[in-house]
């Protein structure tokens, strides 16, 4: 259930387990270069990074909390959201460069080795820097800007596309996939 105290409350909590599962690739990236691929891992991380991160939580923001923004005199295309909009097109990118190496990757191939772990390496430098100013910037002002009935709006709103299912997940199970790789990766 959604933080209904402020407007950024399950933002921010989908922030941490990303954050995580970005820990664990890193792992698989730090291991695979030192000869001990697990692309398996790789790609359930991949199909975390598109189906959770991007679809569930970049969704909620770009669909409810950044038209909130904007409806309030955030403008979109300078300032804050026009940064987040922009990192979330670069991230898209760089994990398509990942789904896109994992065929050539798991038939061992160098070069496609050399994208996965580049579009990846790529993708956590992006994603850190991209929480850390939403956390401590854009979300603080969300968070002044949003008033208590448009609080409890944006929360009803981000329950209907947690309610969603993607690509024939739930976001329940694409949480349990973050704890699996977790228990997996020693990332607890």
């Amino acid at each position: 259930m959604a933080d209904r105290r402020t407007p950024t409350g399950m933002l921010r909590e989908e922030h941490q387990l990303i954050l995580k599962v970005l820990d664990i690739l890193q792992v698989l990236i730090e291991n695979g270069e030192a000869g001990d691929w697990d692309i398996d891992g790789m790609e359930e991380c991949v199909a975390f990074f598109r189906l959770f991160a991007d679809a569930c939580h970049h969704g909620k923001e770009e669909d409810l909390l950044f038209p909130e923004l904007q409806a309030r005199g955030m403008p979109r295309d300078e300032g804050p959201i026009a940064v987040m909009l922009f990192e979330h097109k670069q991230g898209r990118a760089h994990v398509k460069q990942m789904a896109e190496a994992l065929p050539g990757a798991r038939d061992g191939e160098e070069a496609s080795l050399a994208k996965l772990s580049a579009a990846g390496r790529a993708y956590i430098g992006l994603l850190q820097g991209h929480i850390h100013k939403e956390d401590n910037v854009l979300f603080n002002m969300a968070d002044f800007m949003v008033d208590k009935p448009g609080c409890q709006r944006l929360c009803d709103q981000y329950d209907v596309v947690c309610a969603r299912h993607f690509e024939g997940r739930t976001k329940d199970e694409l949480e349990a996939l973050a704890g699996q790789l977790q228990a997996r990766y020693g990332q607890a």
